[in-house]
């Protein structure tokens, strides 16, 4: 994310506090800690969920969506809104959360976003790319290209899109690849023409947990586990029940598709398990990497197991 003022450089606008990072980082009870803190102060507040797979009703145990307990009596906002057969892009979560923003500002009420993923907060806060519909002839022959060839492809046609993705890097080479031929602009002139961003309107009290790795990694194997005994098993079989498109998003959820096959008795529970908790892991550890590298230099980053909320949001709860 681009580099944006400090929040004491807005005092007229209107506060969003942010609380971001890894799965397992402890974001959701800290995000509680603060709306109890600001209750104290008689505010209102709300909790807006920025995570790709507590947006789906489908995915109550698997995204370890808060319990009403965690919940403290705290509203929760846009968790379990979408139905697994509908894909929820960064846009379509964007344009729902700067609505939830809007509507509590209204009540002179504090959002806390809350969540890890990174595209999410980013087309929110910077807003999206006006790129028009891609043509599906072209999106077809684009997709079926082996990746090198596309990658290669890339190198003549958007040069400077090419130099910045890796050779692997399948999704956005195909993604870029299409824009190019579909609307004769490449990646770079539609990004530079993003609009929507609600960055520049509000007053952004951001943090960002970055705990010590092997501390989180044990966190991770330990919660697949919980999740398993809490009905994880029984979720995911309701969801393979439905034969939706593997591609969905709900399908490609961390330890879905590792779940799905221990159902399908294509691996033993062992494996399963091993294969989840991996899966759990290299998630966390490509958010972590994300959020220390794409956010700007002036949000606070922290280990979440020595994060005080008193400190950490000093100047949003002093307003």
């Amino acid at each position: 994310m681009s580099k944006r003022e400090s929040p004491k450089s807005k005092p007229n606008r209107k506060s969003v506090a942010l609380i971001a990072g890894p799965t397992a980082s402890g974001k959701s009870a800290l995000a509680v800690e603060l709306a109890l803190a600001l209750q104290k102060q008689g505010r209102s507040s709300a909790i807006i969920n920025a995570d790709s797979a507590q947006v789906y009703n489908d995915l109550q145990v698997l995204s370890a969506r808060p319990t009403p307990e965690e919940m403290s009596g705290i509203e929760h906002r846009l968790f379990g809104t979408w139905e697994g057969a509908q894909a929820c892009s960064a846009a379509d979560w964007a344009a729902r959360a700067s609505g939830e923003i809007a509507a509590l500002h209204a009540q002179d009420a504090v959002p806390i976003l809350c969540g890890g993923t990174g595209m999410y907060l980013k087309t929110l806060l910077e807003g999206i790319a006006p790129i028009p519909e891609i043509d599906a002839s072209i999106r077809e022959t684009v997709r079926s290209l082996p990746t090198q060839d596309a990658y290669d492809a890339l190198a003549t046609e958007d040069p400077k899109r090419h130099a910045a993705l890796a050779p692997n890097d399948s999704q956005r080479i195909a993604r870029a690849l299409e824009v190019i031929r579909s609307t004769g602009k490449t990646m770079g002139y539609w990004q530079k023409r993003k609009e929507g961003g609600i960055a520049d309107d509000i007053t952004l009290h951001p943090l960002v947990l970055l705990p010590d790795r092997e501390w989180l990694y044990e966190r991770c194997d330990r919660r697949f586990i919980l999740m398993l005994e809490q009905g994880a098993l029984d979720e995911v079989e309701r969801l393979v029940a439905r034969q939706l498109d593997s591609e969905l998003p709900v399908m490609r959820a961390i330890g879905v598709r590792e779940i799905a096959s221990y159902l399908r008795a294509l691996c033993s529970r062992e494996e399963m398990v091993e294969q989840g908790q991996q899966a759990t892991r290299n998630y966390a550890k490509r958010q972590f990497t994300w959020f220390r590298r794409q956010t700007s230099e002036s949000w606070p980053k922290v280990e979440s197991v020595n994060c005080n909320i008193e400190t950490q949001f000093a100047l949003l709860l002093r307003n």
